[in-house]
């Protein structure tokens, strides 16, 4: 085994080229033995092959990764890493999957030829080699290759131009466009660099997008002149010239032209012109079909052409791949690629600047539409603020408010530096300013402007006429500064004139009839509004006239109270006292006798007097304590209530009243009540009235019904009764003091009037509530109380 270092590349006079021209193959053989090696060389090389060796796995290995050769002939024994193992491991490197691996190898079992293909071999041979076998083997693997990376390229070719072209035609922006262009461009060509260039009108330019491996320097947006270039390529390239360069310090260039592509650590590029084609097509892929038909290449120093392009092509660019790391060879597939991408961005680029052309043509088009949609901007605007000023101001009864509002929201929306109202007294021909709303001008708050000073300006405003002038002389009609246009717009309705809206601005401005419009509205409703408020006013003059015949009637029936209980309470002290004189001196009193017989007729009397004196005792009582629930005067002494033993006890003399009158009587006490904390005679007084009232009004055999519950924090107590039911016109009115429901009261008990009233009033005393329903012959009052 021999022990050769390096390798060696060399070429043959008769390069295999697969009958197309195109670059010979590339030829890796790794192989220990020396001998071996060179005969393999040596044949591969009189097939045109171009060749380079390795002598062991390592070395074939790092080979693969600086050459990447067209097909590794590798020797299946070798010491340190086997052609077993380095198959396998060439496979996992960048594009390894793609190249063919034929073994050559003297083992011919079975088993070696199955590990061989399970490594990753696309053939085997063995050893002595058959070299007519070996000679058609590497052809047939190298065209097999040759094909699939050429399908595969094909493949590559037609996504990346679908996905441009897609691109263009979703997108108008052009820089967008271009960045994806090269970036996708740079992906397929396993390229380090591909930038757009532009010129510009002296044919200098600069890079507009690029796409760059990080480990070589961006030059985007770099401004470029090279007189070399103007003077040698720019008929070329508008000629549709297209230069390919495998290695740039070997294709002849300029100093000036090298010593730039050298600035950028160029090794090797392929240019390409951008070409827009003005035909008078409207299509702009037919143009584009035409600019390829046009093109011509050069590869390295041979020149290539087709038939000339249209004089009407305009050179707008250059589109370039950049190879960094090292030389290349680039083939007619990346070529013919690239021209087409080149054809695409030219698309765009027309695309794109015939969009910018025709949103500069419709610039003015866009004008005129916003100049003629603007009187209907502001109309909706001015729509809007009204519907707000109006709203604003018939939501106020505030005089002083509405004027305030409305000269605010004017001067903001209009954007005038001063806005004020006056209000009119016309006997005695004044008007004073009343509400203003100013940026700079000084405050002339409650001056007041006699009329007749000026008739000329006053005799439209009382007429309900508008005036717009511009103000010159500040005499004229002071406060008004001089060197202003003013707007007056008077207040007025069908019952008269009540002031003017007042608008200033500088001196220049002309206020359009929409705006004069506004105004004219905005006093309409000014003028409504002023109206409301003035009744309004003098609404509450005449409730508070009300309110004082009601204190004093208040004041009258407490007084009365007052006075009355004395003299009733000894009326009723003396009918007790009368009652017992009569019963010790007569036990036969009621009794008719034949030597008294109107002792029963007396009775009659007795009793009449006594019941018409109780009731009036009642009624005092009732009204009194009423007073003083109305002016929070009323005592309360809160305790602790056991409810489950004090409602029985409460409710106990109504059981043989409802037995008397033939009325069921039932009791729902919740067993576990909490300890209601509140006034307990109050809540005696509250029950006894509705329990009264229900034993009223509930006919014979009908149920009444207590019930105490506890519902969400509070304390509910209920009384209802059967067979009775209020009219619904009549339920608003149950509470009103003196109100007693018509032809209910079955057993003519009577009554003052005031026990539901009152009920009312100390209920909300005591913090809580009362809800009467009424419906389908049953009645019920539920009161709520806080626990405490």
């Amino acid at each position: 085994m021999s022990a050769q270092s390096g390798m060696n590349i060399n070429s043959s006079s008769t390069l295999n080229t697969a009958a197309t021209g195109k670059q010979p193959y590339l030829v890796l053989i790794v192989e220990d033995d020396r001998l071996t090696r060179l005969q393999l060389r040596a044949m591969m090389e009189k097939e045109g092959y171009r060749v380079a060796e390795a002598k062991d796995g390592d070395q074939g290995l790092a080979e693969y990764i600086r050459l990447r050769p067209d097909i590794v002939l590798l020797d299946a024994l070798m010491p340190t890493i086997d052609g077993f193992n380095c198959c396998t491991l060439l496979r996992k490197l960048p594009q390894g999957d793609r190249i063919p691996v034929l073994i050559i190898t003297a083992l011919e079992d079975s088993d070696s030829v199955d590990r061989a293909f399970a490594a990753g071999a696309t053939d085997y041979i063995t050893k002595p080699i058959h070299w007519a076998v070996l000679r058609q083997r590497v052809r047939r693997l190298l065209d097999a290759s040759r094909a699939t990376a050429e399908l595969q390229q094909q493949n590559d070719r037609l996504r990346l131009m679908g996905n441009i072209t897609q691109q263009i035609r979703q997108s108008l922006d052009l820089k967008e466009i271009l960045q994806t262009t090269v970036a996708q461009v740079r992906e397929f060509l396993q390229t380090d660099r591909v930038v757009i260039y532009r010129f510009l009108s002296d044919w200098s330019g600069s890079i507009e997008v690029e796409s760059v491996d990080e480990r070589y320097r961006p030059i985007l947006g770099s401004k470029i002149t090279d007189p070399c270039f103007n003077e040698k390529y720019i008929n070329l390239y508008k000629q549709g010239r297209i230069k390919a360069t495998t290695d740039v310090n070997n294709a002849g260039l300029s100093r000036c032209h090298l010593d730039l592509l050298t600035s950028f650590q160029v090794r090797a590029n392929l240019v390409v012109p951008i070409l827009q084609i003005e035909a008078i097509e409207d299509d702009l892929y037919n143009a584009a079909n035409a600019q390829r038909k046009s093109i011509k290449y050069e590869q390295g120093s041979e020149l290539h052409s087709s038939s000339p392009t249209p004089n009407s092509s305009k050179l707008w660019g250059l589109l370039v791949a950049h190879h960094c790391s090292s030389t290349r060879q680039w083939n007619e597939l990346e070529i013919d690629c690239l021209s087409s991408l080149a054809n695409q961005a030219a698309i765009a680029i027309q695309q794109s600047e015939l969009y910018q052309q025709v949103q500069r043509l419709n610039s003015n088009l866009e004008r005129q539409v916003q100049e003629r949609t603007a009187q209907l901007q502001q109309a909706l605007k001015f729509e809007a603020m009204l519907k707000r000023i109006t709203d604003k101001v018939r939501d106020s009864l505030d005089e002083s408010q509405i004027l305030q509002t409305a000269v605010q929201e004017l001067a903001i929306g209009l954007e005038v530096g001063y806005c004020g109202t006056a209000l009119y007294n016309l006997e005695e021909a004044t008007s004073t300013i009343c509400q203003e709303y100013r940026t700079s001008l000084p405050s002339h708050h409650n001056y007041a402007v006699q009329m007749a000073a000026f008739t000329e300006i006053y005799s439209n405003l009382l007429q309900g006429q508008y005036l717009q002038f511009c103000q010159l002389d500040s005499k004229l009609t002071n406060p008004i500064p001089s060197h202003v246009a003013a707007l007056a717009c008077p207040i007025f309705d069908n019952q008269g004139v009540l002031g003017n809206l007042w608008l200033l601005h500088h001196q220049e401005y002309l206020f359009n009839e929409l705006e004069i419009r506004l105004v004219q509205q905005v006093a309409n409703q000014c003028a409504i509004a002023i109206r409301q408020a003035r009744l309004y006013q003098a609404t509450l003059v005449q409730v508070k006239e009300l309110e004082k015949v009601n204190q004093l009637k208040d004041d009258f029936l407490s007084t009365v109270s007052h006075e009355l209980r004395t003299p009733i309470s000894n009326m009723k002290m003396a009918i007790e006292m009368l009652e017992d004189i009569i019963i010790q001196t007569n036990n036969s009193f009621g009794n008719p006798t034949p030597e008294n017989p109107d002792n029963s007729q007396s009775l009659i009397y007795f009793e009449m007097l006594n019941d018409e004196c109780e009731r009036e005792i009642n009624l005092i009582n009732d009204l009194l304590q009423l007073q003083q629930v109305n002016a929070g005067l009323y005592p309360l002494e809160r305790t602790d209530i056991e409810l489950q033993h004090w409602i029985p006890y409460i409710i106990e003399p109504f059981e043989q009243r409802t037995k008397n009158q033939q009325q069921i009587f039932q009791v729902e006490i919740s067993k576990e009540l909490p300890i209601l904390y509140s006034d307990s005679f109050s809540l005696e007084r509250i029950i006894t009235e509705l329990v009264n009232n229900a034993c009223k009004y509930t006919p014979p055999g009908e149920k009444i019904t207590v019930a105490v519950r506890e519902v969400a924090g509070m304390i509910q107590i209920s009384v209802s009764n059967s067979g009775v039911e209020i009219p619904e016109s009549e339920l608003p009115r149950v509470f009103d003091q003196f109100y007693r429901i018509p032809s209910n009261d079955r057993w003519k008990h009577g009554g003052t009037g005031l026990g539901l009233a009152l009920v009312q009033k100390l209920i909300t005393y005591l913090g809580g509530s009362i809800q009467v329903e009424s419906k389908l012959g049953n009645t019920c009052f539920l009161v709520e109380l806080p626990i405490t």
